[in-house]
């Protein structure tokens, strides 16, 4: 029985440490149709082609990707953008990460829980 318990404790370990556990793999990213997203999520991406006007001031800043849930970058990569969520006072949680350059990225992404999970924009 102690024999199981350890090798149990083990596996559960190496899964955590390598991030098994914590998050899902940037390969397996879900993804969503732009048509899919919410109106004000749809309105950002827009802006981003045509490189803003932005609604806040830290839209356009560098995402750090730490989560490690989108696909690795070298740093400065990716960017955020802030969706409006109506009825919220504050920034919310919903954001559009970006990767590439800043007006014609390679990727967008979309998360409605303040970077717990993301979702594959597709056009």
């Amino acid at each position: 029985m102690k024999t199981l318990a350890a090798t149990l404790l083990l596996c559960f370990a190496a899964a955590f440490a390598s991030g098994g556990l914590a998050r899902t793999t940037a390969d397996a990213l879900a993804e969503v149709t732009l048509a899919d997203l919410p109106r004000e999520a749809q309105e950002v991406y827009a802006l981003v082609g045509q490189g803003g006007p932005f609604h806040h001031d830290r839209d356009g800043v560098v995402f750090g990707n730490r989560e490690k849930l989108l696909p690795g970058k070298p740093r400065g990569y990716y960017h955020e953008y802030t969706v409006r969520t109506p009825g919220e006072k504050t920034r919310g949680g919903r954001r559009l990460v970006c990767g590439g350059r800043k007006t014609a990225p390679d990727a967008c992404y979309y998360t409605d829980d303040h970077y717990r999970s993301f979702r594959k924009i597709r056009t």
